[in-house]
């Protein structure tokens, strides 16, 4: 998408004029654009709760190219899971269900009787705790996003005059009207509403209002690990270059596996350089014992990281959700879960609302405080580990035992994980 013209201020929709539209009985017309896992959800929930409106599916993917097999690793709370549920888009013998969290702080540190005599202070929160089934899932982007194309197709099959997909057609540029927006995808179209859901990556965006380059690179891919490794455990470990986190995978051929983020400085990042069995050496070094051995690694990506971010959803009848919206550090593995919270309240206040306008004031002021309070929370955790101040390991340590001794608080932690903040 090359352009997005910003309006002029007398050009921004009002409520009287989407009114006066609802009041004709007008169905809604809405554009997602990207296909994603964000848009295709977006799509897909406003074909099911909103019945009067037509939808159309923007992407530049063609819809031959086969995504099934991407092996770019998503970590889904349960909300989300249960949000996919909710769709019939959720493949469960795809993913690898999350039945225990265990965030620690790797040495050096300091003994403190809080720690309850280790060196290593850590949380552990787990389903069972919480009295669920599980905290969330580990999965696949292809094995995300082909339950939702597959339901999304489905559905324009039984509504062909009312949802329609445009895959191969990349949206070029948006221009906000003065009751609605138009969307220019070789043809221009006029919509009530245009949804973005087409992020990327750090790297490739233009800069949004708030931005931050964090210098830090994070390298990804998989790891395999021993036999008796405990099966459904994330880990989260701090450590003096940035967090490390594997996620547990389904297993393979009998294989146990996990998906590494492994951040490092870019100042005095030497992973590039490294050997297979050097890798696993400096993992092994970081990790936890109760990891267990790391028996291989695949062949690891490299991505810069930042922060990236609107201040605001809405831009008259322009919203942006998911990666188009912010894109944030991976330390908390929130960004998509905000996203699919982003595209539920959406559609919830479109379907509750008089007019559009409502709606988006509506979903701009109930999103507020989970966007801001998930954005402000990774990019305090994401800047720590740029300081080297002598004392912060330490605290950063308290705050762990802290936060494990006091089950209260640990379960706000864990509800807030599993469904944002409510």
């Amino acid at each position: 998408m090359r352009t997005i013209r910003r309006p002029d201020a007398d050009s921004f929709p009002t409520a009287e004029t989407s009114s006066a539209r609802l009041a004709n009985d007008a169905p809604l017309r809405l554009a997602v654009i990207g296909a994603g896992p964000a848009g295709l959800t977006l799509a897909l929930l406003a074909a099911q709760l909103l019945p009067q409106a037509r939808i159309s599916l923007f992407d530049a993917r063609p819809l031959e190219r086969d995504v099934s097999g991407d092996p770019r690793t998503l970590a889904l709370s349960l909300g989300s899971v249960q949000l996919l549920q909710r769709l019939s888009a959720w493949d469960a013998g795809a993913a690898q269900a999350i039945l225990q969290v265990v965030v620690s702080q790797a040495p050096p540190t300091m003994r403190h009787p809080l720690f309850g005599g280790s060196q290593e202070p850590e949380v552990r929160l787990s389903a069972a705790e919480q009295g669920v089934a599980q905290l969330g899932a580990v999965l696949s982007y292809g094995q995300l996003v082909m339950p939702l194309q597959a339901a999304w197709n489905a559905r324009v099959a039984q509504e062909p005059g009312r949802l329609s997909s445009r895959f191969g057609a990349p949206v070029q540029a948006l221009k906000s009207q003065v009751d609605g927006v138009e969307v220019d995808a070789g043809i221009a179209e006029s919509f009530d509403l245009a949804v973005v859901a087409e992020g990327g990556v750090f790297a490739d965006q233009a800069r949004k209002a708030l931005s931050h380059d964090y210098q830090q690179n994070a390298w990804v891919g998989r790891v395999t690990l021993a036999d008796d490794s405990p099966p459904g455990v994330a880990y989260e470990r701090f450590t003096r270059n940035g967090p490390l986190a594997l996620l547990p995978l389904r297993a393979e051929g009998g294989q146990r596996r996990a998906a590494l983020v492994w951040c490092m400085p870019q100042a005095e990042d030497e992973v590039a350089g490294l050997s297979d069995a050097q890798r696993l050496t400096v993992l092994h070094s970081l990790l936890p014992d109760a990891v267990g051995r790391l028996q291989g690694i695949s062949a690891l990506k490299c991505f810069a990281l930042g922060l990236n971010a609107e201040r605001s959803l809405t831009e008259g009848r322009i919203v942006r959700i998911g990666n188009a919206a912010q894109t944030l550090h991976p330390v908390a593995g929130q960004g998509l879960n905000l996203g699919l919270r982003d595209a539920y309240a959406l559609v919830e206040a479109l379907r509750a609302k008089h007019d559009v306008a409502a709606a988006l004031r509506s979903v701009e002021w109930q999103r507020a405080p989970d966007r801001w309070s998930t954005i402000a929370a990774t990019d305090f955790l994401a800047r720590t580990f740029a300081w080297r101040w002598p004392g912060l390991p330490i605290a950063r340590g308290l705050a762990l035992a802290a936060l494990q001794a006091l089950p209260p608080l640990k379960r706000a932690v864990a509800r807030q994980m599993m469904f944002g903040r409510r």
